[in-house]
């Protein structure tokens, strides 16, 4: 795993917010299914999918960190929500940081390079057929 200093988009402590189409873009699956979906890309990967969060309360949506640009152009199923920036509409991302008390937020996989993100295309392919 690299040092905080290396990942240079990691809030320091607690959790901050980060604009979509800077650094990624993100896909939010809400409740059980984006557990599963996080999951399933965790064993097609070998247990590194990417960097993904998950938020403990509320909908309890789980944030896919995808590549800047890479959600558009895509059939995403019902039930996805993407963070996008664009002309007249700005999102923003909920960041954990890596060793803090960050409740209601929580890495269900921590990110392990600095521009190691999830793959879109498997991503996309997983909502699709895990339905």
């Amino acid at each position: 795993m690299n040092t905080q200093s290396e990942l240079t988009w990691l809030p320091e402590s607690g959790i901050q917010l980060r604009k979509a189409g800077v650094r990624f873009d993100a896909i939010r699956v809400d409740g059980e299914r984006g557990r599963d979906i996080a999951d399933w890309l965790a064993r097609m990967t070998g247990g590194d999918p990417g960097p993904i969060v998950e938020t403990a309360t509320g909908r309890r949506g789980v944030y896919f960190l995808v590549p800047v640009g890479s959600t558009s152009h895509r059939a995403w199923p019902a039930g996805v929500t993407r963070f996008v920036a664009g002309p007249g509409h700005v999102s923003y991302i909920p960041v954990p940081a890596l060793n803090d008390l960050t409740w209601p937020l929580s890495w269900r996989y921590r990110p392990t390079a600095p521009d190691r993100l999830v793959h879109t295309r498997l991503l996309c392919t997983a909502l699709h057929s895990q339905g």
